[in-house]
């Protein structure tokens, strides 16, 4: 018997990168998923790759940022499933226009609460009562190295940040219904977004590698341990989602290699 054998997990974001790697975790250990993705053409592909592995989804494809859209998505999840066990939040992500303050767009700072901050909120705000009903649940929240230290692309960071203390009230309130909420901040994790910024011949193999690039490849070896596969990360959801992890609940894990724990100065 699997470690989550019997659960039900919704995942947004589950098209691609760490929430789909989660979603393939977790069928593995028993559970059944609701894949949460705006992209239909993903959201299918990732469905018929759970479906393949021996997994039970369905793909719900939802807005996040929108209320209507959530609230239908878990409905949909729950007369499916008959229940809800864990909420997987990893939908995110930031923009190259988040630069300094000052020089800001007004739409990239909503862009950027609404996918990252406002979206947990809802998938909370509608999952939380089903999950009241069991008298149990795990939310898993993302978090980001930036939402850490604050380093770098300030709207991001702040949503980021946002999350932690957003966690830890979650944890707060809902432990008296047996529902534990812990979140996650990964640093730098090769999805097929970042392979497709980062690993190619034009920072690779430049004779002069741009700032940015050179800023990468630092970071790299000051920090070895801070790149990581998606599979990395879906170890922990697995974690997280299980009984194993039943002590832990307002918890920010760190998994960013040391980036948010210690400085290293280049040698």
């Amino acid at each position: 018997m699997g470690r989550l054998e019997g659960k039900v997990a919704f995942i947004t974001g589950a098209g691609a990168g760490i929430a789909k790697a989660s979603a393939l975790a977790l069928v593995t250990e028993g559970a059944r998923v609701a894949l949460v993705e705006i992209n239909r053409e993903l959201g299918r592909t990732a469905e018929k790759q759970v479906r393949k592995a021996g997994g039970d989804a369905i793909f719900l494809e939802t807005d996040v940022t929108k209320d209507d859209a959530v609230k239908r998505a878990i409905g949909a999840t729950v007369d499916r499933y008959g229940k809800l066990d864990v909420l997987v939040n990893c939908a995110g992500g930031s923009l190259q226009e988040d630069v300094p303050v000052h020089e800001m767009d007004l739409a990239v700072w909503k862009h950027t609460i609404a996918l990252n901050l406002l979206h947990p909120f809802l998938c909370c705000r509608h999952g939380i009562p089903h999950m009241i009903k069991g008298s149990s649940g795990s939310i898993i929240n993302f978090s980001s190295s930036l939402g850490m230290i604050g380093a770098g692309k300030p709207i991001y960071a702040a949503a980021k940040g946002g999350i932690v203390s957003f966690t830890r009230a979650l944890a707060w309130e809902y432990a008296k219904n047996g529902i534990r909420a812990n979140a996650i901040a990964p640093a730098t994790v090769r999805t097929e977004r970042s392979i497709k910024r980062w690993e190619n011949k034009d920072w690779l193999l430049a004779e002069k590698p741009s700032p940015a690039a050179q800023a990468r490849m630092a970071i790299q070896k000051n920090y070895p341990f801070s790149l990581g596969e998606p599979e990395d990360i879906a170890s922990i959801v697995v974690f997280l989602a299980s009984n194993e992890s039943r002590m832990l609940t307002g918890a920010v894990i760190a998994a960013d290699g040391g980036r948010s724990s210690y400085l290293k100065i280049s040698d």
